[in-house]
């Protein structure tokens, strides 16, 4: 059955998750994010182009009184694609509904969500990419002409019925846009892709969300954090929470540069940001492949994770920095790699023999 959630809610994610750097919430994770994620436009930090576009757009859909022209946010997972979606609902002044892709699962779960809409809402569909194909073919119409074609009966009596449905806003998230398929990308009237965060955005989020907890934070405390949070803000927010468990167990509770630093590194947390798994796909492509090009499917065997987690979460980072290649056979460690790591490349072991 479809499940679908109220206002600030967000999907449910896998209670047992326990990396730092994993997309995946705990309840009290999940519990605590709800507490710190902006309401309004005016508390969104970062992704400023993103915000001024929409600012546009709603003040003018305000004004006349109708429904926001279906949006698609994508871009990496935990850069604030569900928050924007409650904030969107919000500065409209409407009910936001919440799903995923995976959730709905018939087209008879799409026809009671969309059936249970008032005028103007907004539905919030994450993962949007992972819908049924059949569930995709009856999301057409509602998005396009706000109806609904239901088939009752079967055999020759069977004969089609058209719901009329309220005007709503569809807001899809993605963290791969080429998964898409055409005809739904192209009945969004706007697409939106969330960048990573820059280190003064996160630190202004850390002190932000540290306001909040009540954690008391020095600006280099904030800022040693942010540099660590591989440019995403639910990270920023975890590390914090983190940080503020080891400042108030193993200190007195004030989180300054060289305790962030002390905590994070007990965390296995690196000073560029990378954890043990990071750091386990580099150690694999470079020990155990001797830096050959590897498969996708065989680094996720050799270090023990899912392929779509080492795809949506570890590899865009790694990629950002340098220390990892996708080349025609296989993924690869790159020389900056191998230097964060205090390890010689072949060519330079090489060289060295020659001398």
């Amino acid at each position: 059955m479809s499940t679908v959630w109220e206002s600030d809610d967000t999907t449910p994610m896998n209670p047992e998750a326990e990396r730092l750097v994993s997309a995946e919430f705990t309840e009290d994770d999940l519990e605590i994010d709800r507490s710190l994620r902006p309401k309004r436009l005016v508390d969104y930090l970062g992704q400023t182009r993103v915000k001024e576009n929409l600012s546009v757009l709603i003040d003018a859909t305000k004004a006349r009184d109708e429904a926001l022209d279906h949006i698609l946010l994508s871009g990496p997972p935990g850069l604030g694609k569900t928050t924007l979606a409650t904030v969107i609902a919000n500065e409209l002044g409407v009910t936001l509904k919440t799903t995923s892709g995976p959730a709905i699962e018939r087209p008879g779960d799409l026809a009671a969500i969309l059936t249970n809409l008032q005028e103007n809402d907004v539905l919030f569909i994450d993962e949007i990419h992972r819908l049924n194909r059949v569930v995709e073919e009856v999301l057409y119409p509602a998005m396009e002409d706000f109806s609904l074609d239901i088939v009752i009966g079967k055999g020759p009596a069977a004969r089609s019925l058209r719901l009329e449905l309220p005007r709503f806003t569809l807001v899809g998230a993605t963290t791969r846009t080429g998964l898409l398929t055409g005809p739904l990308r192209d009945r969004f009237g706007m697409a939106f892709r969330l960048d990573y965060y820059n280190a003064t955005e996160l630190q202004e989020i850390v002190e932000r969300s540290a306001g909040i907890l009540d954690v008391p934070i020095e600006h280099e405390g904030a800022a040693e954090i942010a540099r660590r949070s591989r440019g995403t803000p639910r990270l920023a927010n975890r590390l914090l929470k983190r940080v503020r468990d080891y400042a108030q167990v193993r200190h007195d509770g004030q989180i300054s540069e060289d305790i962030a630093a002390e905590a994070l590194a007990f965390f296995q947390v690196d000073h560029v940001g990378l954890d043990k798994m990071d750091v386990a796909i580099l150690e694999t492509l470079i020990h155990t492949f001797s830096g050959r090009p590897v498969g996708l499917n065989t680094l996720a065997a050799a270090v023990g994770e899912e392929t779509d987690t080492l795809e949506d979460v570890y590899e865009p980072f790694l990629l950002q920095l340098g220390f990892l290649t996708r080349t025609p056979k296989g993924r690869q460690a790159t020389p900056r790699a191998y230097q964060h790591l205090g390890l010689k490349t072949a060519e330079q072991i090489a060289q060295d023999g020659l001398f």
